[in-house]
């Protein structure tokens, strides 16, 4: 048998919320901060992008720093956690910690950024492009990701495919060396072709 609905109460006559209850989005950022991180990272991508520019380490690396928080402690704990198997070579251990970040925490590039590093360097080439198509999804001024991806092509033969990663990756952050060395080597490779 059913039971009877509850007489509606008063405001008064609610319980009062547990001070022990936290909000769900507590230690999620707020839209403001979001937003202001935004603007934030348009500025240090402009600074990035300058050829002569003499700060753009600076700007690499506060980019790379407010890329690599997810605005969750147990997020950044898994993704340390990931970064710390990862130098100690242990690619395994590497991607069940950060495959635990990305399944609860989808939004977070640098986790999905990191996991196909491990997957790269398990040799494990199919998952890591799929990890990469997601950062670049999320955000597509990922230099680290389309460098990355331009590796792992370049090492499967597709060399035009690999120039067009690694040139893309140069419009955002021209001063990578990696990425400067291998456009001039696949160009060179490709030279007489319609590359």
């Amino acid at each position: 048998m059913p039971l009877p609905e509850d007489p509606p109460q008063a405001e008064s006559d609610a319980l009062p919320e547990s001070p022990l209850s936290e909000p769900a989005a507590a230690s999620e950022p707020t839209a403001e901060a979001r937003l202001r991180e935004r603007e934030d990272l348009d500025l240090l991508f402009a600074e990035l992008a300058q050829p002569g520019g003499e700060t753009w380490a600076r700007a690499e690396t506060d980019i790379l720093r407010i890329w690599s928080r997810s605005g969750s402690a147990a997020m950044d704990l898994l993704y340390k956690r990931g970064e710390a198997a990862l130098d100690a070579g242990d690619t395994v251990t590497a991607i069940g910690h950060l495959t635990a970040l990305t399944d609860h925490a989808p939004d977070f590039a640098a986790g999905w950024y990191l996991r196909s590093v491990a997957f790269y360097l398990d040799g494990d080439f199919g998952p890591a492009i799929a990890d990469l198509g997601q950062v670049l999804r999320l955000e597509p001024r990922h230099f680290g990701a389309l460098t990355q991806l331009g590796t792992i092509l370049e090492e499967l033969g597709d060399d035009r495919d690999a120039l067009v990663a690694f040139r893309r990756s140069l419009k955002i952050h021209p001063h990578q060396q990696e990425a400067q060395d291998a456009v001039q080597r696949l160009e060179r490779k490709l030279q007489g072709t319609d590359a």
